[in-house]
């Protein structure tokens, strides 16, 4: 599938993936999305991450890189870019990690356009992410050892892989 048969010759959908700090959870979201997209899906897809919270060019966390890189990817380039109005008006979809993350899309303009990224991908959309211990949030690993980090990993492939194949097929409608 071209990204013309994707947008109707548009331009490509392009999704924002949030977490806190934008080193651990966002940015294997971001690559495993690219992966995705290469394998499996259509052209057409543009990816980017930012953090809530995030410094400006942090590299990924150690458990991320090494995480990313036992299953082929890379995050060495990766640095962290803080959250802006800017990044949320570029996005088409914004997909967050956790339901704090959701009021903070929204004061920058993602309102209609955010929503928990496990509550997504199982098509409940974002009016389902109401508590910080929602059953689909990606639990943060940061701090934790090599097996959290892989376990938040298989939680994001899972995830995401759903979240792009709802989002390409309601494109293709």
């Amino acid at each position: 599938m071209s990204s013309s048969d994707l947008n109707g010759g548009s331009m490509p959908l392009r999704i924002l993936f949030v977490c806190t700090g934008n080193t651990c959870r966002s940015p294997m979201a971001e690559t495993i999305a690219e992966g995705l997209a290469q394998d499996a899906f259509a052209e057409g897809l543009e990816f980017r991450s930012a953090g809530t919270h995030a410094a400006e060019s942090s590299p990924a966390s150690g458990g991320a890189q090494r995480t990313a890189a036992r299953r082929g990817r890379s995050l060495s380039a990766h640095r962290s870019t803080p959250l802006s109005r800017e990044l949320v008006g570029w996005a088409d979809w914004v997909l967050v990690m956790s339901p704090g993350h959701l009021d903070q899309v929204e004061r920058l303009g993602g309102v209609g356009k955010v929503a928990l990224l496990g509550a997504f991908a199982f098509g409940e959309g974002e009016e389902s992410g109401t508590t910080s211990r929602h059953p689909l949030a990606v639990p943060d690993p940061f701090g934790g050892d090599d097996e959290r980090y892989d376990e938040t990993y298989r939680t994001l492939e899972r995830y995401v892989n759903m979240a792009l194949r709802r989002l390409v097929e309601s494109r293709e409608e």
